[in-house]
């Protein structure tokens, strides 16, 4: 955590990471992606959290990378292999958090900062929002794990046509696109965003966190039951929380899980 990536427990199992460089739109520096890599790491082992939100300060989202940088970062081969790890790593690491991930976006959601918004499992926007993948107008190759979590999203032929163009999208053609979860007024994100995040914290953390690893499975190319996934469907009748689930069920009440 630092100054331009902040982290805050905003409820008592919900986390935000705030991408605060306000006067750069949130464009991320070689330090904010390391910063950010390690600050996904530090709520990864919060055994309070059940959910955790990304966003940007102020009116952005994110703007993509620190152009400022780009002399220095891309000015050898090794330089620019280094600096893509780094922004590889950070959105891994999102990728792979074990617990449900939102994406809260306003305004500009551009370039790395789309393929953050893509490594979250929900996205969820207001009507200023607007994105596109510019690669193509750099002379870069996309890379191949952030091309997969687009084409998840949107389709084949949808992401071809955002990265071959590299056009920017606004809001309405996101949500129709699949870009985006939901669309909602600027004065309303904050509030639909946080009582999305409870809606989640309300069901069962163990079954997210196995029913997450599912989704993982299915998105590296598993089409079949595996002893693995077997076994973490049939664990959850072992477990706590349905022991809960279930007496909360006969008992006509909502369930309370409880926190890992």
């Amino acid at each position: 955590m630092s100054e331009n990536i902040q982290f805050e427990m905003i409820a008592s199992n919900i986390g935000c990471i705030t991408l605060n460089k306000e006067t750069k739109r949130n464009a991320l520096s070689a330090q904010m992606w390391l910063d950010l890599e390690q600050t996904i790491s530090m709520a990864s082992d919060n055994q309070a959290l059940k959910v955790l939100i990304i966003t940007g300060a102020g009116q952005h989202f994110a703007a993509g990378a620190d152009i400022s940088e780009f002399e220095t970062l891309y000015a050898t081969a090794e330089t620019s292999e280094e600096i893509s790890m780094r922004i590889s790593n950070a959105m891994n690491a999102l990728a792979n958090f074990p617990k449900p991930t939102i994406a809260k976006i306003r305004g500009a959601c551009v370039g790395g900062g789309c393929g953050l918004a893509l490594a979250c499992d929900i996205r969820i926007a207001d009507t200023t929002s607007k994105f596109a993948i510019t690669p193509g107008k750099l002379g870069l190759v996309y890379p191949f794990s952030d091309i997969k979590r687009l084409i998840e999203a949107v389709g084949l032929s949808p992401a071809k046509d955002i990265l071959y163009s590299a056009r920017l999208i606004l809001a309405g053609e996101a949500k129709d696109m699949r870009l985006i979860n939901q669309l909602v007024d600027p004065d309303a994100l904050d509030n639909e965003t946080l009582q999305y995040a409870q809606a989640i914290c309300e069901t069962s953390s163990q079954s997210n966190a196995l029913t997450k690893q599912m989704f993982a499975a299915y998105e590296s190319g598993q089409r079949g039951e595996t002893t693995d996934t077997k076994e973490m469907f049939l664990s959850g009748f072992k477990s706590r929380d349905f022991k809960e689930g279930y007496q909360a069920f006969l008992e006509k009440r909502k369930p309370v899980f409880p926190t890992e």
